[in-house]
């Protein structure tokens, strides 16, 4: 018998949760549950030295570090000593950029996504220029905001040595068919990126499934601390690459790390993982197995969310969907015929409701044109979503 969701549990772990307002922007970032602030806090007030030295303030450090990676490696099903830990998705994939591009040679390729967030375009288009590398793009349905697997194999060839695309987009919802566009960029040799970043919070994320070569995550997607991860699906590539850390010994994950941790945040990220792993409060057994049973629970019960909103918002005058949110990434963008998305934003800001005013100038949004009808609305659902702060959202818009 399959349970249903306990959501006024989920959100009796979240306090920041219950100020009143109604929290519909967690496609920015959910919100931070007690556990992780708790464990921030303690960590912080704790004595932490540099990893390697023999006394327990050092000691201390290596624990976290170590229980970070684990931790990681536990929520998508990879080896610990693949993980490769940092300040968010955004700096560790302009790292990763600088990093790989040093083996590219003039009059190779790399292919990008219209579908994806400037943190997977930018670093890539940047590092593609100094290289003399040329950029091709796989392109989105404009009325549906997919993105057709069957266009990488035009897009592919031998020269391509990178494909870089999202497991779902956090401005549109949509979700691409991953496994089979890795399938067709392996056929060719080329290393297949993909951001995890809105994905990550709405349902089970296992590499072996997505095939791909490298992950990245960011913690602030699921309530986490702001740091991020970036996952190797082989561990031995991260030795083939040039280094990009300051030590010249440095050797697997910490060849991408510059710098060091911020071992509270770090400590933080472990709780969060934690945490996602017992908002299904019948999941049993070791992490992985409580992972992939929580993480299955939220997708089933955001995507019943995601149904009824996408559905009431049809029928709200004067709003109109980007795309088709049908399923997928708990995200919506919407626009409204005479009012700009500032406006309606603060509109629901007077209502008691948060909502992200996205002007359009960058990535997906921007390839639509949405700056031109003056922005967007984003609602972003999290685990911690209701059907009743749907119904309030609705009834807010209608009121305009």
């Amino acid at each position: 018998m399959v349970m249903a969701f306990d959501v006024a549990r989920v959100r009796g772990m979240t306090p920041a949760i219950g100020d009143g307002w109604i929290h519909l922007d967690a496609s920015t970032g959910a919100q931070c549950p007690e556990q992780v602030a708790l464990t921030m806090s303690t960590a912080i007030r704790a004595p932490v030295s540099a990893p390697g030295g023999p006394f327990p303030a050092s000691q201390r450090a290596e624990v976290i570090e170590d229980a970070a990676r684990q931790a990681i490696a536990d929520l998508v099903g990879a080896e610990p000593r693949g993980v490769v830990l940092g300040p968010n998705r955004d700096v560790l994939l302009s790292r990763l950029a600088e990093s790989l591009a040093q083996t590219w040679e003039k009059g190779e390729a790399i292919v990008l996504s219209r579908l994806d967030d400037v943190a997977n375009i930018a670093p890539w288009e940047r590092v593609a220029r100094e290289r003399g590398v040329d950029v091709r793009w796989a392109e989105i349905e404009i009325e549906t905001c997919e993105l057709p697997d069957w266009q990488y194999d035009k897009l592919l060839d031998p020269s391509v040595q990178l494909v870089a695309l999202t497991a779902g987009s956090e401005h549109v919802g949509t979700r691409p068919q991953v496994a089979k566009i890795a399938e067709r960029a392996h056929r060719t040799g080329a290393l297949v990126v993909l951001d995890g970043y809105a994905a990550s919070a709405c349902g089970p994320l296992r590499m072996d499934e997505l095939g791909a070569d490298l992950l990245a995550l960011s913690a602030a997607a699921w309530g986490g601390p702001q740091c991020g991860a970036l996952v190797f699906a082989n561990p031995d590539l991260l030795d083939q690459l040039p280094s990009a850390s300051p030590r010249p010994n440095a050797s697997g994950p910490e060849r991408l790390e510059i710098g060091p941790h911020c071992f509270p945040l770090l400590a933080g990220l472990v709780a969060s993982i934690d945490y996602l792993s017992a908002l299904d409060d019948t999941a049993q057994g070791e992490r992985p197995e409580r992972l992939a049973a929580s993480m299955t629970a939220v997708a089933e019960y955001q995507a019943e969310l995601l149904t009824t909103l996408v559905y009431e918002l049809r029928f709200v005058p004067k709003v109109m969907l980007v795309g088709d949110p049908g399923s997928g990434v708990p995200s919506v963008a919407f626009t409204h015929e005479d009012r700009k998305a500032p406006d309606v934003v603060a509109h629901l800001a007077e209502r008691g409701l948060c909502a992200v005013a996205d002007l359009g100038e960058h990535g997906v949004l921007k390839h639509l044109g949405c700056a031109e009808v003056g922005g967007v609305v984003r609602i972003g659902l999290a685990h911690y979503s209701t059907r009743s702060e749907i119904d309030q959202l609705v009834s807010a818009l209608s009121g305009l």
